[in-house]
Formats: structure tokens, sequence, C-alpha cells
């Protein structure tokens, strides 16, 4: 079974950008627009209901998003988000992120199935592609490998088997060559198969060949010896209907090393204090093993994402760490 992408395009057709230009993603999908010929309305900041404005206003045929900008649109008020006309689409493109398998289910069910999502990298070495039928027979992928050869590994370089995650690797393509970093260019490659490259993302793949994120392997959490991957909670908490965003992180812990925590921000009028706190907690281990679950939740009025919609982890997590040289504690 090999997926095909079938983002296809039309001259008459219009193509709506909800990110500025200066990141890769946005700027690359307005250069192709523009060559096939088709007419662009670019934002210079995602606001969730004007979207959804220019889209019934422009008759947008295509359009290239991320997860978080599905959430926001979802959070919206149910008659808020009927009253666009959203069945001028033709093609809804996402990547740069794992999207929570409800929330794409949701998705699905009000736009349809126009919704197409690909992993890939500036780097250029791999690329995986589902539309919206292959994604709703093998829900949570991000698709079948459409250039380069798709392999998933453990640390020492082996290929893991079906349904093992590891770390994934692309093979058949140029490895990346990373400017002035020899260090990070080595670390990109397999440590047995030298023309293997990776993007540093963990996941898996299926029966079928589709591969599933788990994580970016820099933001995997060790507590008491045991790995967890944090988007696994941050999937199920940001479909808590008070959550506007979230991070999930591991913060130092004297016991276990690092201890797993949420970092939420509340959506507007939803005051973040010890109640939620309590309620969220009880929600993810209600759908989650306990090991996997924040032990603790901080608020936060606005977690800080570029304006593409990419979360700064990394930012949340040094308010934790300070300036500490390592993270074993």
């Amino acid at each position: 079974m090999i997926a095909q992408a079938q983002f296809t395009t039309a001259p008459e057709g219009s193509y709506l950008s909800p990110a500025p230009l200066y990141h890769a993603a946005p700027l690359r999908w307005c250069m192709a627009m523009t060559k096939f010929g088709m007419t662009l309305i670019i934002m210079e900041k995602f606001d969730a209901e004007h979207y959804l404005s220019l889209i019934e206003t422009h008759q947008v045929t295509h359009t290239q998003l991320v997860p978080t900008m599905f959430v926001k649109m979802l959070k919206l008020p149910g008659d808020v988000r009927s009253k666009y006309d959203v069945s001028s689409l033709v093609a809804a493109v996402h990547a740069a992120a794992p999207c929570p398998v409800p929330v794409k289910e949701q998705m699905i069910a009000w736009w349809g199935p126009v919704i197409e999502e690909y992993y890939a990298g500036s780097e250029g070495n791999g690329m995986t592609w589902a539309n919206s039928e292959q994604w709703l027979a093998h829900k949570g992928t991000v698709g079948f490998p459409i250039f380069g050869e798709l392999h998933v590994c453990d640390e020492e370089g082996n290929e893991v088997g079906v349904g093992e995650e590891g770390q994934i690797y692309f093979g058949g393509t140029a490895p990346p060559n990373y400017h002035n970093d020899p260090e990070k260019t080595k670390g990109a490659l397999n440590p047995k198969h030298a023309d293997w490259s990776s993007l540093g993302d963990v996941g898996k793949v299926d029966e079928d060949g589709f591969l599933y994120l788990t994580d970016r392997k820099a933001f995997m959490i060790i507590s008491g010896g045991v790995n967890i991957y944090p988007q696994e909670a941050e999937n199920i908490l940001i479909t808590h209907p008070s959550v506007a965003d979230v991070a999930v992180i591991g913060v130092p812990d004297e016991d276990f090393g690092e201890a797993v925590k949420a970092v939420v921000q509340p959506r507007d009028g939803i005051e973040g204090d010890d109640a939620l706190a309590e309620d969220l907690l009880a929600y993810c281990r209600e759908r989650l093993a306990k090991i996997k679950c924040p032990k603790s939740v901080d608020f936060d009025p606005a977690l800080p994402r570029h304006p593409t919609g990419k979360l700064y982890k990394r930012l949340v997590r040094d308010r934790y760490w300070g300036n500490k040289d390592s993270r074993i504690v």
C-alpha cells in the first residue's frame, strides 16, 4: 500500500497563508503556489476567526497550517465557527508537529476530507504524506514515505520492529550538512549507516508502513530511568475544554532526576487555580498510564509560540532548569 501526495492546484484557485513569510514552510508554500499561478492571501499573524472569514471572503481553495491553529479554531464558540462558509477548500495541508487524534477527527468532520498531512524538514532528507482517507484508516499517522526510505532505529543504530519506538531516519537521500556545525552534521547520521539521516524525531511505523511521531528526542523525559515522551500527555490535555495551550516538560527532581510537569495556558476567562490543576491531573490519568502523566501543573497566561505556531518549549523548560550545566540531578 503506497500513499500518494494528492495536493493538487489550479491557476484559478487561491492560497491562504496564515503565517509570516520569514519562516521556511510558509515562504516555500507561497513560492510554489505563485509558480502555479494562484492568488495569495497572506496573514501577518494568525487569528482564528479572521482566518475563517478570509476563507469565505476570498473563496480560498488551498491553505497550509500547523495543529495549534486547528485547536484555536475548534475552541471558537460554535456559532462563530458555523457562520463562515469553508466549502471552497480543496486542500488544507498541515505539518510541523504531531496533531492530536481528537483534534484532527473534529477538523475532518468539520471541513471534510480535504486535510492533507506531511512530515519533512528544511533539510530535505525525506518526506511522508497522508490524505484524509489514509489518516482515518491509520489515525495518528503523519504518512507513508513518498521521498526517501524510512528507518526507525534504536540508540545503537539498529532498525527496530513494527510498532516499536525509535529515532526516525531517512535513507537513499542526501544527508544534511549544517553550516559551520560539523558536530550537528555528524549527530544527524545513523551510527551504523552513514547515508541514513535524522531530524531528531522519535516515532514508530505500523504494519502498513505508516509513520507515527511520538516526540522529539531532545524533549524526552527520563524519570527514574523510564523514558517518557511528553507529546502523549500534551495531546490529551489540549482536548480539555479549559485549556488553550499546553507544554509538558521534565523538571528537576531529587528522587527521580526529572519529574513530569504540565505548563498550561487556560482559555480566556478561565482561572488557573488549584481546582483546575487537580481536574487536569485527573483528566490525564483517566486517559493515560499514570507514569506518563504530569505530577504537577503550573499556569502561564501565554505560552511562548513563534508566529507560525511553533512552541518554544526550550524557553518553558529553561525556567525550571535555570543555569544548570547538567540535566542529571
